[in-house]
């Protein structure tokens, strides 16, 4: 199955999950700016701006009596990842916002690389389809040092009026949450002065529901194109650092009409992350807390320095590292989304597993096969890969199969993202704004919001 555009496609499904998750909390909130619920007419300049929202389905094979498939989520060239699919959502408000008032608005994104690509993209591509200029929207982004590797050249920073309007912005600290700190404190601390000073709204846009909407379409996708059994389980599988995409997925099945929803088992959802986060896991099954002690304790192997642990097969039986960031994609601690992934999983079924890049390794080559299968190609060379989701994903499952983790036959990975060091020009650390703090990120913005 082929979807051109999800975004176009299931338009006026978005609109109305917009309403929904943000309606009442929009007119009733006056503290941070935002745009409003809604979107902009669906024009030819629209749907243009929306068309690299595809996603697509198709088998992976069959791997000890699971049946494997593969929801396809990385289309946008210009990104590789589902962050697409919200941030085109989020910046397409914006729009509505500034056709309707004329107001200028500076989107703040902290991230750990692939939502700033995406948010930029989005950005980008409003400025370029003529949906607004370039004076009426821009976008600031804060990433951590080790995320520097995936952002990548485009217009907004080869062309010097685009790339002074959208700066991309680098901590260096130790802890690389801290970029929300930064942006948060910004917006806390300079939401006035900007609005007085330059004329322009910031606007704050990790709120859950932003991307709970655009995620709907995975769901109503589902529901029309591919849909479970009425008499099998479906296992939804995704590498998450708060699983927005899985929650995205649970509201937009809670959306369907009623008989679509009846023909099929409530969704299953399988949670998969690296041992420099794993806080989600360990959540799920330590009674919602996130404590060290509930790791299991490795012992370095001396004969081949690897480090090993046999007491709980839901993390990684052999690491290089038992703290190793395999992806840096995934750095969020403690996600407040905890709570409600537990609660899906705990009545409608499914689980999570930790994995390590020793795993990935092993397994790298069967996973290419497999996904080779389904259309997506990973490089030859697994040095060269430089988004690791799709691939912790599918060894996750791979994993938990073989440790008879997985009871469901029917496995579905979605596919957040993927891709190499040959898929796009990369930026390096001289090329960025360097922040410390708020007032750091306050003078880049100042200068990025002229007049």
């Amino acid at each position: 199955m082929i979807l051109d555009s999800a975004l176009v496609t299931y338009y006026e499904q978005i609109r109305a999950a917009l309403r929904d998750l943000l309606g009442a909390h929009e007119s009733a909130d006056p503290g941070d700016f935002t745009p409003g619920v809604e979107l902009p007419e669906l024009t030819p300049a629209m749907r243009e701006y929306l068309s690299v929202s595809g996603m697509r389905h198709a088998p992976m094979g069959e791997y000890r009596g699971k049946n494997l498939s593969l929801l396809d989520l990385t289309g946008n060239p210009a990104t590789m990842t589902t962050k697409t699919f919200a941030s085109l959502i989020i910046v397409a408000r914006a729009v509505r916002y500034i056709q309707d008032t004329g107001e200028r608005v500076t989107i703040v994104t902290p991230s750990s690389a692939n939502k700033a690509t995406a948010m930029r993209d989005a950005v980008l591509r409003a400025v370029t389809t003529g949906l607004v200029t370039a004076e009426q929207l821009n976008v600031v982004v804060v990433v951590p040092e080790r995320s520097v590797a995936k952002m990548r050249c485009t217009e907004l920073f080869t062309d010097p009026v685009l790339r002074e309007r959208n700066p991309v912005c680098v901590y260096r600290g130790e802890q690389p949450g801290t970029v929300k700190t930064i942006a948060r404190g910004l917006v806390d601390n300079d939401r006035e002065l900007m609005e007085t000073e330059r004329k322009t709204h910031l606007w704050y846009t990790l709120q859950l529901e932003n991307y709970l909407a655009a995620d709907i379409v995975r769901a109503l996708a589902e529901a029309e194109h591919f849909p479970g059994s009425p008499d099998r389980p479906r296992l939804h599988a995704h590498a998450v650092s708060s699983a927005y995409g899985l929650l995205g997925h649970a509201y937009g099945r809670s959306v369907l009409p009623a008989a679509d929803r009846a023909r099929t088992l409530p969704s299953r959802y399988f949670l998969v992350q690296h041992l420099g986060a794993p806080d989600m896991v360990l959540s799920l099954y330590h009674g919602g807390t996130v404590d060290e002690a509930d790791r299991p304790a490795y012992t370095l192997r001396a004969e081949d320095g690897l480090y090993v642990q046999e007491d709980d097969p839901r993390f990684p039986a052999v690491t290089f590292d038992p703290y190793e960031t395999l992806d840096p994609t995934f750095y969020t601690r403690k996600p407040p989304t905890s709570a409600r992934m537990n609660e899906l999983v705990h009545t409608q079924g499914g689980g999570g597993i930790v994995v390590s890049l020793a795993e990935c390794l092993q397994r790298y080559g069967q996973v290419r096969a497999l996904l080779g299968a389904a259309g997506v190609e990973l490089p030859a060379n697994p040095t060269a890969l430089r988004e690791w989701s799709l691939t912790m994903a599918v060894v996750g499952v791979l994993n938990a199969i073989d440790r008879g983790l997985i009871a469901e036959d029917d496995v579905l990975v979605h596919g957040s993202g993927s891709y190499a060091a040959g898929d796009f020009d990369g930026l390096t650390l001289r090329d960025l704004h360097q922040v410390e703090d708020a007032e750091s990120l306050r003078h880049v913005v100042l200068d990025a919001t002229v007049l």
